[in-house]
């Protein structure tokens, strides 16, 4: 069964054997949902079906949201594992999933993990947006920004960027920062706001002389 491989590619992820087999994804993920994730970005990239099985996978989530019945089902420890597999095979067939997003649901469901689901699907957002060249990137400000203000920071933060790279940009308000901004751009992350130079000042003054 294509689960069960998925399931034993999972398992010895680690072993050279099999890590050799694999697609190499756009980033590493660790992890218990990064193994999952990687490994069906492995699958997926084989059968050229990336970008299907992405839509997949953003259905089941938004399910998770929105089903409390579903989201309970797919969490509720007391279900038996064989319970879960059986349905989820059915729901696999009744909403036309591709192989390898229905494998992935099997795969969690024997192995008892379908609590990570949520988590691997996020993982697999992640490995999906460095395949597509784009760049998660998180401004926080005290004030919110207009519309100016975020294209020219967009602008900027550009200047990170290798070529083929795009910027994924999301804002988010903090009062508590006072003023300036704190960035993160993929690994990178620049404390820019009033509240973190109150405070280095604040420590050089409390210091003793």
């Amino acid at each position: 069964m294509a689960s069960q491989k998925l399931s034993m590619a999972i398992r010895q992820f680690s072993t050279s054997n099999v890590a050799s087999q694999l697609v190499k994804p756009p980033v590493q993920i660790f992890g218990i949902d990064g193994r999952y994730a990687t490994a069906l970005y492995s699958a997926a990239s084989k059968q050229k079906s990336l970008d299907a099985v992405e839509k997949d996978l953003v259905k089941l989530q938004q399910s998770l949201k929105t089903d409390a019945k579903f989201k309970e089902f797919i969490i509720n420890p007391t279900i038996k594992r064989n319970l879960k597999s059986d349905a989820l095979k059915a729901v696999a067939s009744k909403v036309s999933l591709k192989p390898e997003s229905a494998n992935l649901l099997q795969a969690l469901a024997e192995n008892g993990r379908l609590k990570n689901l949520d988590g691997v699907i996020n993982a697999f957002k992640t490995l999906m947006a460095a395949h597509r060249g784009e760049v998660q990137c998180e401004v926080v400000t005290a004030k919110e920004l207009d519309a100016d203000q975020k294209q020219k920071l967009q602008g900027v933060l550009k200047a990170f960027l290798k070529s083929g790279q795009s910027i994924q940009l999301t804002t988010k308000i903090d009062p508590s920062i006072i003023g300036g901004m704190v960035v993160s751009i993929g690994d990178r992350y620049v404390d820019m706001s009033v509240a973190s130079k109150i405070k280095n000042y604040s420590d050089i003054i409390s210091s003793p002389v």
